[in-house]
């Protein structure tokens, strides 16, 4: 991905991204994103934009692999994380979903995967120690916790589904307070143009209702022509 379009994708928000691939597909419709309510440990920091790097993990109950294999997978999944090429983002299933009651982000595994130089977090699982988070690493999680239960990892690599949307390794994520969304491969050479269309689209109706004496008639001229432009 090149520079102008990462920069322009951390300037708007997973709304406006989520309309502009309907405009560059020329038809309403796109579904792959996110359902329900999030919550994100830097709701005004932005959005985080990346290719995702998946793996799940469970925590009710311990593994019943040996403890040998265990490790091998954590470890495994560490260097997974830290060799994505960037921008990246932790796409992490947890599989005790809605039930999920342990909190594998915390201040320890955030800390670590900043290091690594990944974007953030998305997840369907827990996150914690929400007062030593490090800063510009957000975490958009399904809930919040204060244990790890028996938390482990299951697979890395493999297709995950966080919250309806089903993510596989390397897809690009646009995420933010909103939700999270993955951006169709055929869609990216063109999104430049399609969000600065939307956003040339959306000014039609926005500028005229923040001018002084907008009234009736000034709204039905311009959605008159914001119908004739939008998607």
């Amino acid at each position: 991905m090149d520079s102008a379009l990462l920069d322009l994708l951390k300037s708007v928000d997973t709304p406006t991204v989520c309309n502009a691939i309907e405009v560059a597909q020329g038809r309403r419709g796109f579904d792959a994103f996110t359902r329900g309510t999030v919550i994100c440990t830097e709701p005004d920091g932005g959005a985080m934009v990346g290719f995702a790097r998946t793996a799940s993990l469970a925590a009710i109950a311990p593994p019943t692999e040996p403890p040998e294999v265990i490790r091998a997978r954590r470890m495994d999944y560490y260097r997974h994380m830290a060799e994505a090429p960037k921008p990246a983002i932790a796409v992490v299933e947890d599989l005790d979903y809605p039930n999920a009651i342990g909190a594998y982000w915390g201040e320890i595994n955030t800390t670590v995967h900043k290091g690594f130089g990944l974007s953030g977090t998305l997840t369907n699982g827990v996150v914690r120690d929400l007062g030593d988070l490090p800063k510009g690493y957000p975490v958009i999680a399904g809930s919040v916790g204060p244990s790890h239960g028996y938390v482990h990892i299951k697979t890395i690599g493999r297709p995950v589904r966080i919250f309806g949307m089903t993510v596989a390794e390397g897809d690009l994520i646009h995420a933010d307070r909103h939700g999270a969304l993955v951006v169709p491969n055929d869609v990216i050479p063109v999104l430049g143009d399609a969000i600065r269309k939307l956003l040339e689209t959306e000014r039609l109706v926005l500028d005229p209702a923040r001018a002084e004496g907008f009234d009736f008639a000034a709204f039905e001229a311009a959605w008159d022509a914001f119908e004739k432009a939008r998607t």
